[in-house]
């Protein structure tokens, strides 16, 4: 199991994710890779039970309750209302950290489509967290020095002008400054992408950075943040890739994960800021088909507990 001097008094607890995909074996082989202690399993125990058993050797302690623990242990919810043991084992977890019962929250993939079918009204995890916690999250990515936060998420491309509104910029804005700061980061500085191509050509694209984004830079400045006015996407990745800002505000799904995936793909870490407490996933899905074949490869989950053990040190 490796050395657990760097036991904390809370449980790290990770969410291992669809009992039918990669994330239970991920989520033991990231752990194999580290040296640390005092970390929960939550999910189906025996998919979970079973990585154990292939990747370590062994099978890990189960237990009843989300508790510390000094090795690494294996916790299955009940079921309850939520349909699914991958529901049912983040709110759990989630519930956990809220209540200061759990360090932080680490997760592996769902599957949307199996989930919706079983009634789950969420778009994926970052809407579910948001609605256990009462808040409204904001998706980011991490990989090294490639950091994105999204204004819209999973939303359809005709939607995004309307809900890029000033608040809702400048709130991601504000989250992004944050998560920076908590890295250690002193004077976080931002790039904002436009709406538009050209980030609007001063009107002559599109008028959503003159009436929403530019406002929304002003707020952030007022209150100290170092954000610049919105430009073309390609030259804020320029920007964050060469390390001339710390963080790209984007403002839709497309317009950053295909950069961010083909630059930084297997190192990526799915990012919740805006929540209560510390949240970090792996950046793939559960892979149908290499399960049970031994190849996953567990870097993402790997990083994802890296970052959430970092943000919480």
């Amino acid at each position: 199991m490796g050395d657990l001097s760097g036991v904390t008094a809370l449980p790290l607890l990770i969410a291992v994710g669809d009992p039918a995909g990669i994330g239970p074996e991920v989520s033991v082989k990231a752990l194999a890779s580290l040296e640390l202690g005092n970390v929960i399993l939550v999910g189906c125990k025996s998919s979970i039970q079973a990585e154990a058993s292939r990747v370590l050797g062994r099978l890990l302690p189960v237990i009843d309750s989300i508790r510390s623990v000094p090795e690494w242990s294996v916790y299955e919810p009940p079921l309850g209302g939520d349909g699914a043991v991958e529901v049912a084992s983040i709110r759990v977890a989630a519930e956990a950290c809220l209540a200061g019962n759990g360090r932080a929250l680490v997760t592996g993939p769902i599957h949307k489509g199996r989930l919706a079918a079983k009634g789950f009204k969420f778009k994926g995890h970052t809407d579910f967290l948001g609605a256990i916690a009462g808040t409204e999250p904001v998706m980011a990515f991490a990989g090294g020095h490639l950091r994105v936060a999204l204004v819209t998420a999973h939303v359809p491309l005709c939607k995004v002008p309307e809900l890029a509104t000033e608040e809702r910029v400048t709130r991601v804005i504000t989250c992004a400054n944050q998560a920076l700061l908590s890295l250690g980061i002193e004077r976080p500085k931002l790039a904002l992408c436009g709406v538009n191509p050209h980030a609007g050509e001063g009107g002559v694209i599109g008028d959503d950075e003159i009436s929403n984004l530019n406002p929304a830079v002003m707020a952030a400045r007022s209150m100290g943040l170092n954000v610049e006015l919105p430009v073309a996407a390609e030259n804020a990745f320029r920007s964050l890739n060469s390390r001339d800002c710390d963080m790209v505000v984007a403002m839709y799904h497309d317009q950053a994960l295909p950069v961010l995936k083909l630059l930084a793909f297997g190192s990526l870490v799915n990012w919740t800021i805006g929540l209560p407490f510390v949240r970090t996933s792996v950046d793939h899905g559960t892979a149908d088909d290499i399960v049970g074949q031994d190849i996953a490869e567990p870097s993402s989950m790997t990083a994802a507990i890296e970052l959430a053990l970092n943000l919480t040190a």
